[in-house]
């Protein structure tokens, strides 16, 4: 061997950046989200504007506190780094379009401080924020966190005008019975609790309707099904997300959904109920996605999409919840680590096992 070798300086990495940042993804992400949000505003009216911006504040506040007791350096970079935004953002999409003030403030206080602080910030957290503090809203408060309403749009003469719209978003109280509706999923289930069968509970009068333009009751996000599908392809256009995740999601939803309504349609929801209700569609493209919480390799990527579908179904169909996605997304979320283990992208010059190629030398050389 050279000595010479050993005396010169070190090369750098052969590594390029792309130009790509945090706050350019955070930012393309929340452009996929907007048309879904506007859509929701024009919904759900005055409170869910107030909701959705109390939310994404409390998120940011919460941040910026936590920075400061922690004593981080780059405090306005990582606070307008738009993650703690498109978490409050997210978090704002999954509750009840009418939730009260102290359903923000809390739920952007479990997001932030337990869900990724405590955990050491941005790219350290297991979980994902905003399902740990929709779980744990759920669970702690299921009265306001299970209170849908019907759609009153801007436009229309019985939506609540913004003074109105103050007024229910700083009460708790109980929502008129000429306003308050059930989501498909959870009217579902209620019913089959009754021993009522599908065929039979969804034909009536007062079944939720399972509208494609999106104009039915459900959380803040959950209507524009759509809307949010177009946000999804826009992120694999751009390069933000890939195919596996979303496919797997869909797919681990789809394929029991559509054994289960085949062989018996009266105790089973069909793949589109599945599909264009709860976080279905929000929770295949936007939050199974997320980066820190889910495998890196396309393999891992589609098991753990594949599990987050499956999940969700087993939930919806037997547990004590009518929509699972949150659930089913927290514990893939804990089968991470197990995934990224058995299942490693190859290094270049090795095999999958990390043992070194034998590369035949050529002749002559």
């Amino acid at each position: 061997m050279s000595t010479s070798s050993l005396t010169a300086p070190p090369i750098a990495s052969p590594h390029a950046h792309g130009g790509n940042s945090v706050t350019l993804t955070m930012f393309r992400v929340q452009l996929a989200l907007l048309p879904a949000t506007l859509f929701g505003f024009w919904l759900f009216g005055w409170p869910s504007v107030f909701l959705f911006l109390l939310t994404v504040l409390s998120c940011l506040g919460f941040e910026a506190l936590s920075l400061k007791l922690m004593g981080r350096q780059r405090f306005k970079g990582t606070l307008f780094d738009g993650s703690a935004m498109l978490t409050g953002w997210l978090l704002a999409m999954t509750l009840p379009p009418w939730a009260p003030w102290w359903v923000a403030v809390l739920g952007g206080f479990i997001a932030i401080v337990i869900g990724k602080q405590v955990f050491g910030g941005l790219g350290q957290n297991v979980f994902n924020p905003a399902m740990v503090a929709r779980v744990a809203l759920l669970i702690s408060f299921p009265v306001p966190l299970t209170q849908w309403v019907f759609p009153l749009p801007l436009t229309s003469l019985a939506a609540p005008d913004f003074i109105d719209g103050l007024r229910i978003f700083l009460t708790s109280l109980p929502l008129p019975d000429a306003m308050a509706s059930a989501s498909l999923l959870g009217f579902s289930k209620t019913e089959m609790s009754r021993g009522i069968d599908l065929l039979h509970s969804l034909a009536g009068a007062q079944a939720p309707a399972l509208s494609w333009l999106g104009t039915r009751a459900g959380s803040f996000g959950e209507s524009a099904s759509l809307l949010i599908l177009g946000g999804g392809l826009y992120l694999l256009a751009r390069g933000i997300i890939t195919w596996h995740t979303p496919l797997a999601v869909l797919a681990g939803l789809a394929i029991p959904a559509a054994i289960g309504h085949a062989i018996d349609p009266g105790h089973y929801l069909s793949v589109s109920a599945h599909l264009l209700s709860g976080a279905a569609m929000l929770g295949a493209f936007f939050i199974a996605t997320d980066y820190v919480t889910s495998p890196n390799t396309g393999v891992g990527q589609l098991i753990f999409g594949l599990g987050v579908g499956l999940l969700t179904w087993v939930i919806r169909t037997w547990g004590a919840y009518p929509e699972g996605m949150a659930f089913a997304v927290l514990l893939m979320n804990a089968m991470t680590p197990v995934i990224d283990r058995f299942v490693k992208p190859r290094i270049l010059g090795r095999d999958r096992k990390g043992k070194p190629l034998s590369i035949p030398e050529k002749k002559g050389a």
